[in-house]
């Protein structure tokens, strides 16, 4: 029987909680220790597993473990290129765990120690990452066993502060989590840095984040435009996509941390988990289905578990609706998360991330990730629809609604100096997505 031990990082110490025991996804059950179970440390890894000593049973434990693992095609890679059927989880949680998001560690019975280390990211391989797709990507989360979740690929990364770029690897934790571009939408990074830049600027908390442009990038842009040249796609010529998107994560801090690793220092883990994970929905149903209302869900496991309720329903409350002005219909529950203090004694809401203005691309789809007031239609969401949520949340419809009304009236303003602060880094593309965004919202 295949054994997985779970360990959680508290105040910089790993802690072993438990294990998944079982052959298989159909039969594997997780169950906290009695040596955990019997300590003072003894907290829940998850809002939806809670300490017992019954184990839980294996559709319990898959729906929060697995939602400690990559999607799509980046997960049927790794699956592939290590001869593992992509719907074997435990596998590529053995794979994979070493470091995941939160304070999470896993590894299984017959763990091999890799040492923990620091690699430098050298600029040819940063390009590669930048230019390569997912193959890239996929060789560094193997080699650093590394599980991010999502289906975009990615890996974790270190920034010192020098600027300079390494990959963690084994239990190494990494600072920034860095995006590759998407083939299938246009500009997909400066997207997301005008979106986030916007909401930050609206007041909502969101990571540090930038677009890097990595040094082989630059030297080819500054040759082909001192060339004369046109940087777009096509044969021998240079891809404007060719860029990275880095986020600061909010799960790692160096507040208080002693240790050193390779010759820098390493960040203390915090803990966190997605809204799926805490309501123990699987990640193949984050998009919500008729009378799932997961909205609603939201805000009553914020009522029932944050150590600021109202504080954190409104935060909630405020990103819902800048996914709606934004024109993002990818929010799904996986795209919201709770984070736990550094001794998991108590969960706020997380910073708001991942959000991209998914109307400025025709191909995508329209419906919201879950319905707000009943209307899932982005084109058919308005006022009244909030209105209704509100109400159907148990919201004080009036302090609610002067929020939205509010931020509604901060969100062009903020556009405004997000687009104009990019087109000053030389990022003239936000213009013409933050162009495309205004379209679409006078055409609901």
């Amino acid at each position: 029987m295949r054994r997985l031990y779970v360990s959680v990082e508290i105040e910089g110490r790993l802690r072993e909680v438990g294990c998944i025991m079982g052959d298989s996804e159909f039969n594997a059950e997780f169950r906290y220790s009695p040596d955990y179970l019997d300590s003072r440390e003894a907290r829940p890894i998850s809002l939806s597993l809670p300490p017992r000593p019954e184990p839980y049973d294996p559709e319990q434990t898959r729906r929060f473990f697995e939602g400690l693992l990559p999607e799509g095609f980046l997960r049927r890679t790794v699956a592939e290129n290590n001869r593992t059927d992509h719907s074997d989880y435990l596998s590529l949680l053995e794979m994979l765990g070493s470091e995941c998001l939160g304070a999470i560690q896993i590894k299984g019975a017959e763990y091999n120690q890799i040492e923990p280390e620091y690699r430098p990211l050298p600029p040819d391989l940063m390009f590669r990452l930048a230019s390569e797709g997912a193959t890239t990507s996929v060789d560094l989360v193997v080699e650093a066993h590394l599980s991010l979740t999502g289906a975009s690929g990615k890996i974790g990364a270190y920034l010192d502060e020098d600027g300079h770029w390494y990959l963690p690897v084994g239990s190494a934790p990494s600072t920034h989590i860095i995006k590759q571009s998407h083939i299938r939408y246009d500009h997909i990074v400066q997207n997301e840095q005008l979106a986030l830049q916007t909401a930050r600027l609206a007041g909502i908390e969101v990571p540090v984040s930038s677009i890097i442009e990595t040094e082989h990038w630059k030297h080819l842009r500054h040759s082909s435009l001192k060339k004369g040249g046109r940087l777009d796609r096509g044969e021998g010529e240079v891809s404007t996509e060719i860029v990275l998107f880095a986020t600061e994560r909010y799960d790692r801090t160096l507040e208080g941390s002693v240790r050193t690793l390779s010759g820098l220092p390493c960040p203390l883990r915090l803990h966190q988990e997605d809204f799926g994970q805490a309501l123990g929905i699987a990640p193949s149903n984050k998009y919500e289905r008729p009378g799932e209302q997961h909205m609603k869900r939201m805000f009553d496991l914020l009522r029932r578990y944050s150590a600021s309720p109202i504080e954190d329903q409104m935060k909630l409350w405020d990103i819902i609706v800048f996914h709606w002005l934004i024109g993002n219909t990818d929010g799904h529950i996986k795209n919201f998360s709770i984070l736990y203090d550094k001794h998991l004694n108590s969960v706020r809401l997380a910073p708001a991330y991942d959000i991209v203005s998914t109307i400025v691309y025709d191909s995508h789809s329209s419906e919201m990730a879950f319905s707000i007031g009943g209307e899932i239609d982005w084109n058919k969401v308005d006022r009244s629809c909030f209105e209704a949520a509100a109400s159907e949340i148990g919201l004080n419809r009036k302090i609610f609604m002067e929020r939205f009304d509010e931020l509604e009236n901060r969100f062009e303003p903020a556009l405004a100096q997000a687009e104009e602060e990019m087109r000053d880094a030389g990022f003239g593309e936000a213009s013409s997505l933050a162009n495309t965004i205004r379209e679409r919202r006078r055409r609901d």
